[in-house]
């Protein structure tokens, strides 16, 4: 099939090359023509683990192409997805102003039967409003507009994207189905299902499941901070829970809040769509509330320790992006946690795998980068963990005695078990679990 992806962002990139690896002829737009032409060369401008390979292979075999050209990769394809950014507004609200722009130059362009496919993120009711525009110039045997979320997770989005949980398509249009089932059916060869239902309901059920799993982690994170007032250890209580077979194991990990480009606008958009509707969704409010409090809770404990004077300190920081295997800072909670540790006067040695580059554009030399994670801790009155990268998991403990000024760590994602941190001799604080 020829398929054209609108948008070269994360979402776009991972799709385009994902599709063109099961044969298809895909054919990407993006109207910054710097980063077209660095996709052109073979340069990808994000970081997730598989996704490189695939990119070369589609890439040398023609199967994945690059322009800034709309109307070549309309003339061309027959499916087009729409994967642009739809960032929150003010009030919540998601900013909708780059699709209608693309829907309004696909309406001048279409002169055959295409589906439109809506892959970005977008409140309910928006592939309506994309038909409505397309309706304005064409007949409406000339398209069909489909909503098509993805549930991709940032550090295995290739996984997700070729072996989906489930694929979700809507659409009330039987030619439009068709196409999409043919498109999906390499991925669900292992009985996977595609569920096709309304464009409404579509729309919703990508909000409903990123807003619930950011539930769990908001419900966790207060189950966590009432577990170190009450004594319990919030492990053991993960454990307990986790084993129902009604509640399940994941998203139960409690830490220093949710961030990404996901969790935080999708909550957010589906409160306002409450709102526009005159609905007053509290358990969303109170699960936005949570994490933004759950931010500061790591930076009140290195506060508590050091008498509320952080001044002059040295603070090591390991991880900078909201979760490991990825660059993706986008309201990171170490990025809270430094604001506040450079606001009390400390000085900031930090060291993240992936996303020094995107950390260094927001603070410059107000934050010292370092080229290692040993490199952070020297001289540091103490380490402060952000992100559980798999590197951090098992490290040379008396290694990072030597280089700390004191033995004392700070972690946001309770990395080590507690009996075995409390052998290496260190003052350790975690989440939710009793201070060695």
């Amino acid at each position: 099939m020829k398929i054209a992806v609108v948008g070269t962002g994360y979402v776009g990139l991972v799709t385009g090359t994902c599709f063109a690896e099961t044969g298809n002829t895909v054919i990407c737009v993006d109207n910054n023509a710097q980063k077209v032409e660095r996709l052109k060369n073979g340069e990808i401008p994000i970081y997730e683990p598989g996704l490189d390979v695939l990119f070369d292979r589609n890439t040398k075999e023609g199967r994945l192409h690059f322009t800034t050209e709309l109307r070549q990769a309309v003339d061309q394809s027959q499916i087009i997805f729409l994967a642009l950014p739809t960032p929150p507004g003010g009030d919540g609200s998601a900013d909708l102003s780059f699709i209608m722009g693309v829907a309004a130059q696909l309406a001048d362009m279409i002169t055959e039967y295409k589906v439109i496919v809506d892959k970005s993120t977008v409140p309910v009711g928006t592939a309506e409003r994309v038909a409505a525009i397309l309706a304005e110039k064409l007949p409406q045997d000339m398209f069909d507009v489909v909503s098509n979320p993805e549930f991709l997770r940032e550090g295995v989005a290739v996984e997700d994207f070729l072996k989906p949980d489930r694929v979700v398509v809507g659409t009330q249009s039987e030619r439009a189905q068709k196409v999409m089932k043919q498109l999906y059916e390499p991925f669900v060869r292992q009985g996977n299902p595609i569920y096709f239902m309304d464009e409404r309901s579509a729309e919703m059920t990508k909000y409903a499941a990123n807003s619930y799993l950011a539930a769990r982690i908001s419900f966790m994170n207060e189950i966590a901070n009432l577990c170190e007032k009450v004594g319990a250890n919030v492990d053991q209580v993960r454990i307990g829970m986790g084993s129902d077979s009604r509640i399940g194991k994941r998203f139960l990990f409690p830490g220093i809040g949710y961030g990404g480009s996901c969790f935080p606008k999708d909550v957010q958009a589906l409160a306002k769509t409450a709102g526009d509707y005159d609905y007053d969704f509290k358990i969303l409010k109170s699960v936005m509330a949570v994490n933004t409090l759950q931010k500061h809770v790591l930076t009140q404990k290195m506060q508590a320790y050091f008498n509320d004077d952080l001044n002059g300190r040295t603070i090591a920081v390991w991880g900078l992006a909201f979760k490991p295997n990825t660059d993706d800072i986008r309201e990171a909670p170490a990025l809270v946690i430094i604001d506040e540790l450079l606001a009390a006067g400390a000085r900031v040695q930090a060291f993240d795998p992936e996303a020094i580059p995107n950390t260094r554009a927001i603070y410059g030399d107000r934050v010292q980068f370092v080229n290692n994670m040993y490199d952070a801790l020297a001289g540091a009155d103490c380490l402060a963990i952000m992100t559980e990268w798999s590197e951090f998991r098992n490290p040379e403990f008396q290694r990072m005695r030597d280089l700390l000024k004191a033995p004392v760590i700070f972690d946001g994602r309770n990395l080590y078990d507690l009996e075995l941190i409390a052998s290496k001799g260190f003052y350790y604080e975690s989440i939710g679990r009793p201070t060695v």
